[in-house]
């Protein structure tokens, strides 16, 4: 089993998030739709952020100082075949809408009432629906999708509380 660290980021600009719209990917065989991100570098492994950062500047041209409130908001967990894959989501805001868009995909401001009608990924739509029930969540909340007993996915959530052992 092996371990996939990635980064993703939702940015949020007068109640449109950007979106990123791949046709090319070498892990979907058809179009689906995406935050800003990638796989994270050896030497980000202790610093998701950073990795975020790097990606949304790599993906729309938008620099950390163009950012606003960027904070983790979710670790999702799913196993793809041999690979446990771990996804680190923040959120933030950019008053920039300018962004560029680059090999990696089309960008585009979609209404937060349109998402549920684009292609994404079951653990990201499953991510989206939580956000939009709690957007004055403080705590980070951790996915974990699974299959029920008719085979359909589910989500697990859970805080990320520290438990304060004594």
């Amino acid at each position: 089993m092996r371990l996939r660290l990635m980064t993703t980021a939702f940015l949020f600009n007068d109640g449109k998030v950007l979106m990123m719209k791949k046709s090319n990917s070498s892990l979907h065989h058809e179009t689906f739709w995406s935050g800003l991100g990638g796989h994270m570098e050896p030497d980000e492994l202790n610093d998701p952020k950073r990795a975020c950062i790097r990606e949304i500047y790599e993906e729309s041209g938008l620099e950390e100082a163009d950012l606003a409130d960027l904070r983790l908001r979710y670790i999702l967990l799913r196993r793809k075949e041999h690979e446990i894959r771990q996804q680190f989501v923040y959120m933030g805001r950019t008053l920039r809408t300018d962004a560029v868009s680059s090999e990696e995909g089309e960008l585009f401001w979609i209404e937060r009432d349109g998402l549920p009608a684009l292609r994404l990924s079951r653990i990201i739509r499953f991510m989206l629906e939580h956000s939009a029930k709690h957007p004055h969540q403080e705590q980070v909340a951790v996915g974990t999708i699974s299959m029920d007993d008719g085979r359909e996915p589910r989500i697990h959530w859970a805080e990320l509380r520290d438990p304060i052992v004594f």
